[in-house]
């Protein structure tokens, strides 16, 4: 059982940074892969970056390549997202999910474990 909570969401004008964190419980963060996924209102919850539980693999969508930066800290049972040049399209309910199984994945639904979301909001 994983517990994950999200912080560092905020409001920011465009071109601006926001550093995302999730902090997992429990004794097993580096078992997991790790996922952060993003929710517009009225859309549905797209996937955004995931860093995979061996051998350091990072993986984006195409809308944040470039822009946006997931790391993880093991020791401190933490996952984060660097975003940079954001664009009032990025405003969204961010969410970071645990997956237990062999690799990362873009789908929400392969992710067995979330948090309760932290809004990012961009403005014009």
């Amino acid at each position: 059982q994983v517990q994950l909570v999200e912080s560092g969401g905020g409001l920011v004008q465009t071109g601006g940074s926001l550093r995302l964190s999730c902090a997992a419980s429990g004794r097993t963060f580096s078992s997991y892969n790790m996922g952060w996924f993003r929710q517009a209102p009225g859309k549905e919850r797209d996937f955004v970056a995931a860093f995979a539980r061996s051998g350091g693999s990072t993986y984006y969508a195409d809308s944040v390549k470039g822009r946006f930066t997931i790391s993880r800290d093991n020791a401190k049972n933490t996952v984060y997202l660097q975003m940079n040049s954001l664009k009032p399209e990025d405003t969204a309910v961010y969410y970071c999910a645990a997956r237990s199984k062999w690799w990362p994945t873009m789908r929400s639904d392969d992710y067995d474990y979330w948090g309760q979301g932290t809004q990012v909001t961009v403005s014009s």
